[in-house]
C-alpha cells in the first residue's frame, strides 16, 4: 500500500517548485554558469520570502506546523506559485498544523446521493451532467452523461473512476480523449491537490497506490508533483457511436455537500456537437434495456474535502 506521508508531500512539493525557478526569473542575479543547484538555492527563497536560513530549511524538511498565513504567502510569491500551488501550500499547512504530523489513515462512513440531487441530474436533459468527488468516482449521473461515458462505465467496477479509465485502460481512453496527454497531466495533478486536503483518506491512498503499481506513466505524472482545480474548461472527445465532441464544461464545487462536484457539459446551439449530443441522447433512448445503473455509490463519496 502506498502511504501518503504529509512531511515528504511538503518536503518534495517545495523543493520541486524551487529546482524549477532560475534566479533570473526570481530577479536574482546568478553568478557564474556552474551552479550545483538546479533552480534557486535554500539561502535565495529565505531571502525572497524574508525569512531566516534555518527556518525555510525547516519548512523544506517537511514541517509547517509553525508556520503563519504571513509566512506562507511570502513563501508563495517566493516561489511563484500559482493559484492551486498556493492553495495546495495552505491546505498541507492547515494538515501539519491540525495533526501536528503524520496521522493515522481513516475511512470515512458510507454516504449517499440525495434523492434531490438525483432528481436535479435527471432534470437536466439536454446537457451530460454528473457528480463525482475529488477522487474521480463517478457517484451520479443523468441518462446524457451515462451515454457520452458508456466507455468508462464499460469497466464493471463500481463506482466507475475516471481517473482508472484514463491510466488502467490507456488505448481505449487515448481513443476517447482527443487531448489525452493534456487529460493525463490533469488527472495526476487534480489527484495530487486532493492528496493536500486530504491526505489520510484511505481510498485515496488505495488509488494512488493502485495507478502507481500498475501505469509507469501515473508514476511519472505523479512525480511532477504539479496540482490543479477541477475547473471549467473545453473537453474535446471522439465518442464511438456520434463521432467528435468539443464541449464546454463547468465544474462546480457543491457548498451543501463538500467535496462532491457538479459537472455539466454543453454545446452552443446549432453546432455540430449539438446535433451530435440530441443523437446521443435518441441513440441513449433507443439502446436495448434500461441505460445501467447511475446511482451505484462508492464508500466515502463526499472525498473528505475541507469546507
Amino acid at each position: 500500500m502506498v502511504t501518503i506521508d504529509l512531511r515528504s508531500e511538503i518536503k518534495e512539493f517545495l523543493r520541486s517548485r524551487r529546482a524549477r525557478l532560475a534566479p533570473e526569473r526570481a530577479g536574482l542575479p546568478a553568478y557564474g554558469g556552474n551552479r550545483r543547484v538546479e533552480g534557486l538555492r535554500r539561502e535565495e527563497v529565505a531571502m525572497l520570502a524574508g525569512v531566516s536560513v534555518d527556518y525555510y530549511v525547516r519548512m523544506e524538511r517537511g514541517s509547517l506546523t509553525g508556520a503563519s498565513d504571513g509566512v506562507l504567502e511570502a513563501l508563495a510569491s517566493a516561489l511563484q506559485l500559482d493559484e492551486a500551488e498556493r492553495a495546495h501550500l495552505f491546505h498541507l499547512a492547515r494538515r501539519s498544523r491540525a495533526s501536528g504530523g503524520p496521522g493515522p489513515r481513516r475511512r470515512r462512513a458510507a454516504v449517499t446521493v440525495r434523492p434531490a440531487l438525483q432528481r436535479m441530474l435527471d432534470a437536466i436533459t439536454d446537457a451530460p451532467a454528473w457528480i463525482c468527488n475529488g477522487r474521480y468516482d463517478v457517484l451520479a449521473t443523468n441518462h446524457l452523461a451515462r451515454a457520452l461515458y458508456a466507455t468508462v462505465f464499460a469497466d464493471p467496477r463500481r463506482p466507475a473512476n475516471t481517473a482508472r479509465f484514463v491510466y488502467l485502460e490507456p488505448e481505449a481512453a487515448e481513443g476517447f480523449f482527443v487531448d489525452y496527454d493534456r487529460v493525463v497531466r490533469d488527472v495526476a495533478a487534480k489527484l495530487r491537490m486532493e492528496a493536500g486536503r486530504n491526505p489520510y483518506d484511505e481510498e485515496l491512498i488505495a488509488l494512488v497506490g493502485e495507478l502507481s503499481t500498475r501505469s509507469e506513466l501515473f508514476r511519472q505524472r505523479w512525480a511532477s508533483r504539479d496540482v490543479r482545480f477541477h475547473r471549467s474548461g473545453r473537453k474535446r472527445l471522439h465518442h464511438p457511436v456520434v463521432g467528435r465532441l468539443d464541449l464546454d464544461v463547468e465544474s462546480m464545487e457543491m457548498s451543501a455537500e463538500p467535496g462532491l462536484l457538479l459537472n455539466v457539459y454543453t454545446a452552443p446551439a446549432g453546432t455540430a456537437t449539438a446535433e451530435r449530443l440530441a443523437l446521443l441522447a435518441s441513440w441513449a433512448a433507443d439502446r436495448d434495456g434500461p441505460v445501467p445503473e447511475s446511482r451505484a455509490l462508492g464508500r466515502d463519496a463526499r472525498g473528505g474535502r475541507d469546507s
